[in-house]
């Protein structure tokens, strides 16, 4: 039978903090003869001398002061556990994920997390990036709870909502050292099968991982993030496909050349998800924020090389 009470913690607690039997009952609002009987029976039950009493005044001895160290532990875990409870029975979520694609940084949404917290304080936030069809298959996974800015249709068989929430176009860029860079015209996919395509790789963990722009049999060196593949095609390790924004960055400071491809890449959507059915206060919330004008062009400016 367990011997420990959260009661008799709080009473170690206040004796501990007020210094004696007395003050910790007027604290507690229990009268002093209460207060010695939980403590005698925690010692009699443990068989352990948790105070030093020397008149009206006690301490801890090193056994009650190790008890009550862990105690403490204990007491501020069941305070936040009391409280979470509370702020479900109000609609607040105890843990929110929010999902974005891995050329994305969470620091965009700094804005938003700060208004959160405040809002919210006992919910806890988690913050995944994943890539093509990872998102997607975080969300009906139950991994995520909000995908904000990821590519590509959403995988078939219902079970979510999307709205898009903007488009980002994609330049077809090389290192000026590469040898395709010389090459004159649009390039063809005879041009392109003869070199390397740099590749992020889909973050999904079940079913066929989704492939952009790259040739059957191609020779690929694959990363796993946009930012390590911007900096492979400008170390002229290949070749591909890179956001607008970051490719004429880098095209202005020299470091990469627009090419012209027979197949170019048309732009993609990128969109906001979350599953039917869960309406939580904190979805309702961060999926407000995903939907609001502005947001898109905000998470743009943080891809990899600006």
């Amino acid at each position: 039978m367990l011997k420990l009470s959260l009661e008799a913690l709080q009473i170690m607690d206040a004796i501990d903090r007020r210094g004696s039997f007395a003050k910790a009952g007027q604290e507690l609002h229990k009268v002093p003869s209460t207060i010695s009987y939980v403590v005698n029976k925690l010692e009699d039950d443990l068989r352990v001398e948790l105070f030093l009493r020397n008149g009206t005044r006690v301490e801890l001895t090193p056994a009650g002061r190790e008890l009550l160290k862990e105690g403490r532990t204990l007491l501020r875990a069941a305070e936040e556990l009391e409280y979470r409870v509370k702020r479900v029975q109000s609609g607040w979520e105890t843990e929110l994920t929010l999902c974005l694609d891995s050329m994305f940084a969470a620091t965009a949404l700094a804005p938003e997390m700060t208004e959160f917290y405040a809002a919210a304080p006992q919910t806890r936030l988690r913050l995944l990036n994943e890539t093509l069809s990872g998102p997607w298959e975080a969300l009906l996974d139950r991994r995520c709870d909000l995908l904000i800015g990821v590519a590509g249709d959403g995988p078939a068989g219902g079970g979510y909502a999307a709205r898009p929430i903007g488009e980002l176009d994609f330049v077809f860029a090389v290192s000026p050292r590469h040898p395709l860079a010389a090459v004159e015209g649009p390039l063809t996919s005879q041009h392109l099968q003869a070199h390397r395509a740099v590749a992020v790789a889909d973050s999904a963990r079940r079913g066929a991982p989704r492939t952009v722009g790259l040739l059957l049999g191609q020779d690929t060196l694959t990363v796993p993030t946009m930012q390590l593949k911007y900096e492979m095609q400008r170390a002229a390790f290949g070749f591909g496909y890179l956001p607008g924004p970051t490719a004429r960055a880098a095209i202005a400071r020299g470091e990469l050349v627009e090419k012209q491809v027979e197949e170019p890449r048309p732009p993609e959507t990128f969109w906001a998800a979350w599953r039917t059915g869960e309406e939580g206060a904190g979805l309702a919330w961060w999926r407000q924020r995903a939907l609001a004008e502005g947001l898109f062009e905000r998470l743009c400016p943080t891809l990899p090389g600006l």
